[in-house]
Parts: C-alpha cells; structure tokens; sequence
C-alpha cells in the first residue's frame, strides 16, 4: 500500500513505561504518546514497573502488564488522530537484560491472533512458561555469575570473549538461575526472548531474533563474531539453550518482515509495514544523540558514558569495569560503555551538605573555586561502586606542586562542590584512551543528557574535562526517537538497497544544540590531573582491600 508521506514509530519499553515517538521522513516528530505502568495500569500493583521478591534481590516485571500497555498505547495513538496506515516501519529499544520466557502454546498463539480480542486476553497466561520477567535491577544470580566466571576462566576470560565479566542482571545467569531453580519452568521454555526481541515478535506474529547489540549484554555472544559461543550457552544453559535463543543474533536495519494481520484489521496498521529489529535502550540512546566521533554522557541517577567505536584492525580493548557492545548497524563496530552507580545521589549528598540544598549556590561555589581545587581531590561513593567495583565512602586527598598524592582527613568545604564534578568526570577520562584502539580519531564532541545536563556549570566542566565541546539534544525520548531512526533505516536500505545509517542522516544527529566551548587553558590543567586521579583511585581500592 503506496505512502505519499510515511511515518516511522520508535518504542521504548523501559521499566517504568512505555513510550512511543512517530516521526516523519525528516525527523520531524508527528506524536509522542506513554503509557506509565504505576499510573495507567495501577491493578498490577507494581512499584516503578516492578515487583520485588519473593527471594532475596529478585526484581522481575509482569509480562501481561507490557502487553496490556501495548494494548493501551495503540488506543492512545488512535485516539490522538495519528495515522497509522502511513506507518511504514517500526522499530524501538527495550530495557536491556530483561528476559521473556515463552511456553510451546506462544508460536501458535502469536499466529493465529483474533483482532476482536486484546493481546492481553489472548496471550496471558497460556504463552509464558515464567508470568514475571526477570529485568535489569534483579540482583540474585551470585552464584551463577560465578559459576560462569570460574567455567569459562575467570572474569578477564569472560569480558575478552563476551564483552563484559558476568554481571548479575545480565540474561546469561538469568537463565541459569532458572535452569538450576526450576527446571520444570525451563524445559516447558520453547523460546527465550530479550524484552526488545519479545516486542518485535508481538508485531511479527512469531518469533523474533535477537538483534545483535542487545545480545551483547547477556554473556552469550562472542564479541567479535557476533554469533553464540557454545561454551557460554552450556554453561548458562545446557544442550538446548542454542534452540531456545533461536537464530544467531541480527544486525539493525534488517527487515524482519511486517506486521502480523492482527495489527492491520484492530489498528489500521498498514500491512507492508516493516517491523525491523528493535534493541537495548543505551544502543538505541547512541543513534539518536551522536554521530560517529561523538561520546554521549546520560547524567541522571546513575553516570552512563556511551562511545561508539568504529571496525578497527585491533579489536578494542575488554575491561572488567566496563562493557564492550556490538554496534546496532556497523558491522564489526562496537559501544564502549561506562556504568557509575553513584551518579545524581553523590551530586545532590554534596549540594544537601555544602550548598544549602540549592543548586544555584552549589553553581556559585563550584566557579568561586580554581580548576583542581587549588590542590585537593576527593573521591564520593555513597553507594558501593561499580567502577572501581566495591569501593564505598568518602576519600580526600591533597595533591603538592610535583602531583604527589596524599590522603587527608578533609578539603576546604567550598572545595567539595567542584570536586565531586572533577572527580566523577576525571573516573571516565581516565579510561577514555585504554577503550579505543591506538589509531582511532579524536572525540568530536560530547552530548549529554540526563538531570543534569540542565546545569550550566556542569556542562562547562564537563567540556574543559573531556576537552570536547558539549552539545544536548531537543529529543527527550532519546532511546524511543533511537527506535524510530532505526525504523526508517530499515525502510531507507529497502529502497535503496544498500546504504549505512550514517548515509541516511548525513553523519549528523537531529536537533543538538551546542550549549558549552573548550576552554582550552583551562582543559590543560585537567589534562594533567589525570594520573593524579588514577593514582588517588588506586589508593582508595588498596585501602578496600586492606579492610
């Protein structure tokens, strides 16, 4: 069915909504529309979208509750007069590292839907061998994150190979979990499905694969090659896991198909409409805010550092701090990405302490104190951290004329509001040049989001730390306008039949604003407060250790 004037929708399940972005050819957003689970669907008694326990750290979310959000998102868009039959693709991000598990009843019920009935009422219960899906805040596979790590060789073994060392929410040890704990529930698991990959499989009507950044984060996938390791999935999952996960992992821009008969007879869709691959929300947060050169900086709750690493003849670097992701469509490209637990809290504990509560005197005391803190650092983690990993408290620090490091009781109290911006910041430069390949290009320039990222102050430090001028975005919904990009990319390459998704947007992404510049004397001193970090980091992990 012919388009004078397509439309592209962009979906992000995260964990407290789900939101939807149309756009059109030229990125001009038509509608944006959210369903809040707490709020619009408060019978599934959820709090931010998840349930807690029964057992120790498990996080998990109901699966009907994300269909019947589906549900109500559609009838939300047609309401607000959207056209749907000029949706000519669709894609999105789903929160990373949550899991569905689909009963053998799911391929059926997916293909045969009855467009007088809702997904809910179809799909619920009979579809799912697990009701509640394991997603990124639960905390209860310590035992298998070790039994993976001391199988494969350790935790550098593991990142080499995978990525990342095992981390807690990632889908590998869900999926052992559930294999040693209930295994009746595993061998009634026809197919497991990352939440992005369950939503294109509600659109397709069977099952979809999974796309291959999002695959990244779940110790299952070697990094290189993109494809399942087979020692990772016996160790996760045994024998069969291999048929479980479905096809090898795919890359953004592919075309999957389009839309089940369900979505055109109950919503209009229109039925060449092409459901592409949907991925992670931090991938699908790095196509709709850079470019290739381009660093992304989400500043909320927790600090996320995002850098798109382009196909080199050395593969990049693993860390155990850090993950290595498979790009959504650069072949052999990957995302470096940086997770800080103590983000906005360590900010605002400081502003409660030393500025009143106020932002505007925690603004005023960070510019009446010198770059460096006049020869004073301090290290804040009110929360056991990730990078360095354990490490918690308040660490302070005087530094002399040579850069020799000292430990100390305190610093001035006007210096604490400018050293928790130097110190955080300084933890990411400090790693920026051991994730990129010796001959990379430099960094262009940083665009940040998150809470913070209002604050003038802090965007300047940011660019005189980072030495790249800093840029934010007009898109609030930045991994659902990701979503919609990666949509009219797979529309874009049908009818081309080649093409990058650089070529597409010209290399540029879509309504930044430049809103920081270098200050290039100023950058210098930070350039040599580097080490000087370092070496204050090491003492902080030699003292943990120590304890």
């Amino acid at each position: 069915m012919a388009v004078s004037s397509p439309l592209f929708l962009g979906l992000d399940l995260s964990t407290q909504q789900l939101k939807a972005v149309i756009i059109k050819s030229d990125t001009t957003i038509v509608n944006e529309t959210a369903v809040h689970f707490d709020n619009d669907l408060p019978h599934y008694q959820t709090t931010s979208g998840t349930y807690h326990g029964p057992g120790e750290g498990e996080v998990t979310s109901p699966v009907a509750m994300w269909l019947e959000a589906i549900d109500l998102l559609f009838e939300r868009l047609k309401k607000a007069g959207v056209a749907l039959s000029d949706v000519v693709a669709i894609s999105g991000a789903g929160q990373q590292h949550g899991s569905v598990f689909w009963s053998a009843k799911a391929a059926e019920l997916l293909s045969t839907l009855d467009s007088n009935k809702t997904l809910r009422e179809q799909l619920f219960p009979e579809a799912f061998s697990l009701e509640r899906s394991p997603i990124w805040q639960d905390h209860s596979t310590e035992e298998d994150c070790k039994l993976l790590e001391e199988a494969i060789g350790g935790p550098q073994a593991l990142a080499d190979l995978s990525g990342s060392r095992a981390y807690e929410r990632f889908t590998g040890t869900q999926i052992s979990k559930v294999r040693r704990l209930k295994p009746d529930v595993y061998d009634a698991t026809a197919r497991i499905s990352l939440v992005s990959s369950f939503i294109a499989s509600v659109f397709l009507g069977q099952y979809a694969p999974i796309e291959v950044s999002d695959a990244s984060g779940m110790n299952l996938m070697d990094i290189l090659s993109c494809k399942w390791d087979d020692r990772l999935l016996a160790i996760c999952g045994g024998p069969q896991l291999r048929e479980k996960l479905g096809p090898e992992p795919v890359i953004g821009g592919t075309n999957l198909g389009t839309v089940s008969n369900w979505w055109v007879k109950r919503w209009g869709l229109n039925p060449e409409c092409i459901v592409a691959p949907i991925t992670g929300d931090n991938p699908a947060t790095i196509m709709s805010l850079s470019a290739p050169g381009d660093a992304v900086l989400s500043l909320g709750t927790s600090t996320t550092f995002l850098l798109s690493i382009p196909p080199a003849d050395t593969p990049p670097k693993r860390f155990t701090t850090s993950h290595l992701l498979a790009h959504p469509t650069t072949t052999n490209g990957q995302i470096a990405m940086l997770c800080y637990k103590n983000g906005a809290l360590a900010r605002e504990n400081i502003r409660n302490k030393y500025a009143k509560g106020d932002w505007a005197e925690f603004n005023k005391l960070v510019e009446s104190t010198a770059p460096g803190c006049s020869g004073h650092m301090a290290l804040y983690f009110p929360l056991p951290e990730i990078i360095p990993p354990g490490v918690q408290g308040e660490h302070c620090f005087s530094i002399s004329e040579s850069k020799a490091v000292k430990t100390v009781e305190n610093i001035p109290d006007q210096a604490h509001c400018r050293a928790i911006l130097e110190s955080q910041f300084l933890s990411i430069r400090s790693r920026i040049a051991a994730m990129l390949p010796p001959d990379a290009p430099h960094l262009r320039r940083l665009v940040i989001s998150g809470g913070s990222s209002a604050n003038p102050v802090i965007r300047q430090i940011a660019a005189d730390i980072f030495g790249m001028d800093v840029y934010v975005s007009s898109t609030k919904e930045a991994a659902a306008m990701g979503g919609a990009l990666l949509a009219k990319y797979s529309w874009w390459r049908a009818q081309k039949n080649s093409g990058t998704f650089e070529d597409m947007t010209g290399g540029e992404p879509a309504g930044t604003t430049r809103v920081a510049t270098v200050r290039g004397e100023v950058s210098k001193i930070y350039d040599g407060l580097v080490d000087v970090y370092t070496r204050c980091e090491e003492e902080v992990v030699r003292r943990g250790i120590a304890a």
